[in-house]
């Protein structure tokens, strides 16, 4: 699941600055863009992440704006040097017989004639607690980001349970349909062949039982049912536990039931609702990829 976040926090070496990028991954796993003072902590910092964060593709990017950096420095004129460019200046019209005169403009424009005084107090250290603070809160408004698409998410989701329950609905409706219409075909093609024979309705119900043994849908039906309720009670569940993988597995079994309802359709209505249970079975696979 996407999510971003991040956070600022005024310390005394300077504004420390952090940002916590995540896309979905099976496992937990983070990339650090930290300076190299901060480079010490990122065992540390990985753990900090992991604590908001239980799977996932993390990058995490850490940056300092020291007031050092930002104090305005005195610009000085090295003297010296210009000196030299000027005597070296006035040996070249000298021994070459050059004319013409250097002016500022011409001066300016060489390198290190210019130079800015270094601060006089020395770098302040990093403390730890306040890397800590910054990258948790960052990490926190990441995982705030992530709960908002995450109840989008659960939307979607309710909505392929429900279209797969209108499904399973029309072939519990259609089953026993199929039977009785299958029983009245075998009477009557059995009378054709007879030539006006009495039928044995004792044989007739006998295969008639037979079909309804192999074509029987009902336990399929009430396993698919529930797989979709315990679906349901982990969407809506509370606990900070991640759920994707129950999911997923849950999703399987669907897509199990699914098809061996399919193998019994035996009549078109049901396989068309079928192939309806399949393609929504298939959104949510590939939604519940995006849960934690």
């Amino acid at each position: 699941m996407t999510g971003f976040g991040e956070a600022e926090r005024s310390t005394p070496a300077g504004l420390l600055l952090a940002e916590v990028r995540t896309v979905n991954h099976r496992h937990f796993h983070v990339n650090f863009r930290v300076p190299a003072a901060l480079a010490r902590w990122e065992g540390e910092m990985r753990e900090w992440l992991h604590a908001s964060l239980a799977r996932g593709h993390a990058n995490c990017s850490v940056r300092l704006e020291s007031h050092l950096a930002q104090a305005p420095r005195a610009v000085r004129l090295d003297e010296e040097r210009v000196a030299a460019y000027l005597a070296a200046f006035r040996e070249m019209g000298e021994r070459f017989g050059v004319p013409g005169q250097v002016d500022v403009a011409t001066l300016a424009r060489l390198p290190d004639v210019f130079r800015r005084d270094e601060p006089d107090e020395a770098p302040v250290e990093i403390l730890q607690d306040d890397v800590r603070a910054v990258i948790t809160e960052a990490a926190a408004r990441n995982v705030a980001m992530r709960e908002d698409e995450g109840r989008r998410l659960q939307a979607d989701l309710q909505g392929r349970l429900d279209a797969i329950e209108r499904a399973l609905d029309e072939i519990a409706a259609l089953a026993p349909a199929r039977l009785t219409a299958e029983r009245d075909r075998l009477r009557a093609a059995i009378t054709e062949l007879a030539g006006g024979v009495g039928i044995s309705e004792e044989r007739l119900a006998q295969e008639v039982a037979h079909l309804a043994e192999r074509w029987d849908v009902n336990e399929e039906l009430v396993r698919f049912r529930s797989h979709d309720e315990l679906f349901r009670e982990l969407l809506a569940a509370q606990s900070a536990e991640p759920v994707g993988k129950r999911l997923s597995f849950l999703v399987q079994e669907m897509h199990r039931e699914a098809n061996t309802i399919g193998s019994k359709a035996n009549h078109a209505g049901i396989a068309h609702a079928v192939v309806a249970i399949k393609e929504e079975v298939e959104r949510l696979r590939e939604q519940v990829e995006n849960v934690e």
